[in-house]
C-alpha cells in the first residue's frame, strides 16, 4: 500500500513538474531571430519595419501583458425555444461521407495600453479552432492612436481616439467617435471587449447594417482601429492634442 502511494506521488510530482517548466522559443523565422537578438525592443518598432509576423511567439516575446477575449459568436439552442450565445460557431456541409462539422471562433487579444490584434480559427473540432484564433490574433496585431477625447480634459489623458474613424466589412459598418471621459464604452457588447483590450475608456458609435453577423462586425471595428493610423498628422499636432501611439510609457522611435 505504502509503495502504491510512493508511486502515486511521484507521478503527481512529474505532472506539475512538466506544467511548471517552461518551453523554450526557438524562432523559425527571420524575424523572430531578430526579436530574440534584441534587435527590436517593441511592437511598434516591428510594425515600423513592415515586417509581416508568422510566429504567435514574437508578440508573447515583446507584450508579455497580452491578455485573450473569446468573441460569441455563435448561439446555442434553449430548452424552451431561446437562445443563447456563446464563443463557437457550428456549421455543417453535407458531402458524399455524410455531414461535416465545423466550428469558427474569434478570439481579441490586447495589452489595454494601445495593443489589440484579432484572430479567426476554423476547425474540425472546438480546441483546434481556438488555438487557431489565439494563434492568428497575436499574429494580426496593430498599434493604434488614442487621445483626449475632450478640449476640456487634461491634454495627457489617452482615454479615447483622437478623431472619427469609420470601418467596413461586408454589410457593416462602425463608427467610431470620440467622447470626453466619464462617458464610458457606448458601443455594442462585443465590440467593447476589442476596446477594452486596446485601452480605450470612452467612445460614442454608430453601426449600420446587418450587426447580428458578429464576424463581419469584429472585422469592421478592427479595420475602424486600423485607419486611426492611416491618417497622417503633423508630430506638432499630435503633441498639440496629445495623441499617442502605443503605450503611455513607451519610447518613440
Amino acid at each position: 500500500m505504502a509503495e502504491n502511494y510512493r508511486r502515486r506521488d511521484e507521478k503527481s510530482r512529474r505532472q506539475n513538474d512538466r506544467q511548471v517548466e517552461k518551453v523554450e522559443w526557438v524562432p523559425r523565422t527571420e524575424l523572430g531571430k531578430k526579436v530574440l537578438a534584441g534587435k527590436f525592443s517593441s511592437m511598434r518598432q516591428v510594425l515600423l519595419s513592415n515586417s509581416k509576423i508568422l510566429e504567435a511567439e514574437i508578440t508573447d516575446y515583446l507584450v508579455p501583458n497580452l491578455e485573450t477575449e473569446y468573441i460569441n459568436v455563435g448561439q446555442a439552442k434553449g430548452k424552451f425555444g431561446g437562445g443563447k450565445r456563446k464563443t463557437s460557431k457550428a456549421t455543417q456541409r453535407k458531402t458524399r461521407e455524410g455531414s461535416r462539422m465545423s466550428f469558427s471562433m474569434i478570439v481579441v487579444s490586447g495589452n489595454r495600453d494601445g495593443i489589440v490584434g484579432l484572430g479567426f480559427g476554423k476547425a474540425r473540432e472546438t480546441v483546434p479552432s481556438r488555438e487557431k484564433a489565439i494563434a492568428k490574433a497575436k499574429q494580426n496585431v496593430i498599434v493604434i492612436r488614442r487621445g483626449s477625447g475632450s478640449w476640456e480634459a487634461s491634454a495627457t489623458n489617452l482615454n479615447s481616439v483622437p478623431f472619427t474613424v469609420e470601418g467596413k466589412s461586408g454589410s457593416v459598418k462602425v463608427r467610431l467617435i470620440p467622447a470626453p471621459p466619464g462617458t464610458g464604452l457606448v458601443i455594442e457588447a462585443e465590440l467593447r471587449k476589442m476596446l477594452e483590450l486596446a485601452g480605450v475608456k470612452d467612445i460614442w458609435s454608430k453601426t449600420f447594417g446587418s450587426t447580428k453577423n458578429k464576424i463581419n462586425l469584429m472585422k469592421a471595428g478592427f479595420n475602424a482601429l486600423k485607419k486611426l493610423q492611416n491618417v497622417k498628422l503633423n508630430p506638432k499636432v499630435m503633441e498639440g492634442r496629445a495623441i499617442r501611439e502605443g503605450s503611455e510609457m513607451e519610447v518613440k522611435v
